[in-house]
């Protein structure tokens, strides 16, 4: 599964209080291509790494492109036959929904693009021009993808490339949270990757957990958070184009990883960062992403038709100066600017 650079780059940890009837555990690990720390309260944590990873490795065989016998994988290289897994389903009929409340510009077909810029897990096309991406562009469109009744996915054209790692991630984390729900863990934090899922509160402090969102003016060596927001019962996914980042050694054309699925262009739109709290981890992750794409305005529109879903996007302005955009909703959240 891919991994998307993301903004989300802390959470707060405080002493452990022994009056408590759970004790406070934290596992790490690795999963998607990327690292984990949990922190929850248990009485013991018997079983939980090995039901972390049984549940990871049921989402990558499923819609990891990076696994060559993956569901999804068999789909990419034309098997029409393959009935997909209630995984597979889930992500597809959610992110159908996204991509028409997007009109578009959340795609899970934009795979042979992202591959072609190199940002996918194969060389980038040696040149990209017109004419090339015209080309391409006829394999794109997750309106030329459908999953029939029988759970077969059917594509227009073989060569149509789905790539869920714009949400996929974001619902392996939603997996290892209702694991541990299942388990009886009623208060936790999940961090996967920079994206946040979290259930009840710190019981330390009794209060929400809290987690940092880095600045995009940020060093690698030496981040640094421009704000703090407090989480209950909800998830956090962030998307920045800052970093991830590719110069074509040729033309010295700069690409960024967020692409536009109606034009093929893989160029920054005003938008430089989106963070997003929505009741599961799977649309955070892609409302982020589409954010990205869509830009400021067109972002804008989009929030106003949604429940329940918060944004905090730093953008340009017409003059190149870097700017805030934060909703109501998140704004309530915040707890310290630095």
């Amino acid at each position: 599964m891919n991994k998307i650079i993301l903004v989300i780059v802390s959470f707060l940890l405080f002493a452990c209080n022994k009056d408590l009837p759970f004790e406070k555990k934290t596992l790490q690990g690795n999963a998607f291509g990327t690292t984990y720390t949990i922190q929850f309260y248990a009485t013991s944590d018997k079983g939980i790494l090995e039901g972390i990873d049984s549940t990871v490795t049921k989402v990558n065989k499923s819609v990891s492109t990076y696994l060559r016998n993956s569901t999804i994988s068999k789909i990419n290289r034309g098997d029409s036959t393959i009935v997909v897994d209630s995984i597979f389903t889930a992500i597809f009929r959610l992110s159908k929904k996204i991509h028409q409340i997007t009109n578009g510009y959340f795609d899970p077909t934009i795979g042979v693009l992202r591959n072609a810029y190199g940002f996918g897990d194969v060389k980038p096309l040696k040149k990209m021009n017109k004419k090339t991406l015209d080309s391409l562009m006829q394999f794109v469109g997750f309106n030329k993808v459908t999953l029939s009744e029988k759970g077969t996915v059917k594509k227009k054209h073989p060569q149509i490339y789905i790539d869920f790692n714009a949400i996929a991630k974001g619902y392996g984390i939603d997996c290892i949270g209702k694991f541990l729900s299942e388990k009886g863990i009623a208060n936790y934090l999940i961090e996967l990757g920079g994206e946040i899922l979290t259930k009840g509160n710190h019981l330390d402090t009794g209060k929400p957990w809290v987690v940092g969102i880095e600045s995009v003016h940020s060093d690698l060596n030496n981040r640094s958070i421009a704000t703090t927001v407090a989480l209950k019962n909800i998830a956090m996914a962030s998307s920045g184009n800052y970093r991830k980042f590719r110069f074509d050694s040729l033309t010295g054309k700069k690409y960024v990883h967020t692409i536009n699925p109606l034009t093929g262009s893989a160029e920054q739109s005003n938008v430089t960062s989106a963070t997003v709290t929505a009741p599961t981890c799977a649309v955070a992750d892609a409302y982020a992403t589409s954010f990205m794409a869509l830009g400021l305005e067109k972002s804008k529109d989009v929030l106003k038709k949604l429940s329940g879903i918060e944004a905090y996007l730093t953008y340009t302005d017409s003059l190149n100066q870097h700017k805030v955009y934060s909703t109501e909703g998140f704004k309530k959240r915040i707890k310290t600017t630095h």
